[in-house]
């Protein structure tokens, strides 16, 4: 089967290559989903540029992207609930990242099937961001009716969902972007736009019990000044704070140079008696089944921002990696439609 490779730590054109590769085995509690669409995300182009290599190197080559949806090809002999020609959708756990590939293993517990009234690539659009909304807002903010909460970068691919999904649990929600999208991020349902192009968010003073942090750096920072006595920021790009670090299992000194450069943000929540969290988001079928739900009652949109064949996929990382994308990106297989089948040869 044909695969997106990471060959080396660096540019994105220089450091991917379709490759050849075998078709992965399952094990008992696995499934085996035929890729009709894959979706990007930043932390994919950050792994190839090396961003993390710090804390967790990779042998190169190496598969990537972690969102998929598709038909499943073949389960796992212990496994229940799913069936060859399931439509489903998953953000398949870190053993077996690379979903730009014509054939792809899940773990079912990752797996929920693909909400009836998407088609493939909007559903391949929700599973990390959608993942990492429901993980931030529901589970750790525990976001709830009347709240006031900021979303920075609201046309972002987490920002969308989460404005939506805010909106979903009854809070009053202001969310940040530029000027060619405040409209799009108000149909999408925030109360308030702030154009970071013509005022700053730092002049709504104190008035928020949750900021999500979708932008890191000293936007980390400036959340603290916006927030409620009390309040929690959570963050996706913002410095890894104690929890989450014990969470990864880095070695000691890794581990106390994190805690270091987290002092700042540390203190920052301290002053005003607040949570501080980075999110590790984890795999969840369950919670993709909920999501599910939220996208068949209308509740929450789809917001895909553009579509590639998988032969250009370099390209829409590409794209992707130069911040304009206003949802997801998503690269499109065109395998499922031909009238030749690909023969299963599993690896050993």
């Amino acid at each position: 089967m044909q695969s997106l490779m990471i060959t080396k730590y660096g540019d994105l054109n220089t450091s991917l290559e379709i490759q050849e590769v075998p078709i992965p085995s399952i094990g008992p509690n696995q499934i085996l989903i035929k890729t009709y669409a894959a979706s990007f995300n930043p932390l994919d182009y950050k792994i190839v540029r090396g961003d993390f290599k710090a804390m967790r190197k990779i042998q190169f080559p190496k598969g990537i992207g972690r969102d998929v949806s598709g038909v499943i090809e073949k389960v796992g002999e212990e496994v229940k609930g799913f069936k060859a020609g399931d439509k489903v959708f998953s953000r398949i756990d870190e053993d077996f990242v690379g979903t730009m590939a014509e054939y792809v293993i899940s773990n079912a517990a990752d797996t929920a099937l693909m909400p009836s009234n998407l088609n493939y690539g909007e559903a391949a659009s929700i599973p990390l961001a959608g993942l990492t909304a429901y993980q931030s807002l529901i589970d750790i903010a525990q976001l709830s009716h009347g709240e006031n909460i900021l979303i920075h970068a609201g046309s972002g691919g987490v920002g969308t969902i989460a404005i939506q999904l805010s909106k979903h649990l009854g809070a009053n929600v202001i969310a940040t972007t530029s000027t060619k999208n405040v409209g799009m991020v108000k149909e999408l349902g925030a109360d308030d736009v702030i154009d970071y192009t013509k005022q700053s968010y730092l002049d709504e003073g104190a008035k928020f019990d949750i900021v999500f942090d979708t932008l890191g750096g000293q936007h980390t920072l400036d959340s603290f000044k916006v927030l409620k006595n009390g309040g929690r920021v959570i963050s996706i790009a913002g410095d890894v704070d104690s929890v989450t670090t014990k969470q990864l299992g880095l070695n000691k000194i890794i581990s106390f140079l994190l805690k270091l450069k987290a002092k700042k943000v540390t203190n920052a929540a301290h002053k005003i008696n607040a949570m501080y969290r980075f999110l590790l988001m984890s795999p969840n079928g369950g919670q993709l089944k909920e999501l599910a739900k939220l996208y068949e009652s209308g509740s929450i949109k789809a917001v895909v921002d553009k579509t590639y064949n998988f032969n250009d996929s370099i390209q829409a990382i590409d794209y992707l990696s130069k911040g304009r994308a206003k949802g997801k990106v998503v690269v499109q297989f065109d395998a499922y439609s031909s009238s030749s089948q690909v023969k299963i040869e599993e690896s050993a």
